[in-house]
């Protein structure tokens, strides 16, 4: 089965606190889910119309249960911290 994955790439940063109060909430909504952090921040290098911010990689065993995780109450609870914090692009991906 193949499995899914959460990629995160992040434009801009406006609120640091709301994105630690997120990652508070979400790091505990994400293991509860099966997934595991591939990559989070780390050295970047854009390319095209990419932006060199923050970076974020989560594996889950199927694109099933990445879809149900970002799903529960749990994460949503994690974006409703968030909010504003942050411009970002969000894709739920299925792997080969």
């Amino acid at each position: 089965m193949p499995k899914g994955y959460w990629v995160s790439a992040y434009r801009t940063i406006s609120d640091p606190e709301k994105l630690a109060a997120y990652n508070e909430l979400a790091r505990p909504a994400v293991e509860a889910g099966g997934g595991r952090v591939l990559a989070r921040g780390g050295r970047t290098v854009a390319h095209d119309a990419g932006i060199a911010e923050r970076t974020v990689l989560i594996e889950f065993d199927s694109f099933e249960q990445a879809v149900a995780a970002h799903a529960s109450d749990a994460y949503q609870k994690a974006l409703l911290a968030l909010s504003d914090g942050v411009e970002r692009d969000f894709r739920i991906i299925e792997g080969l």
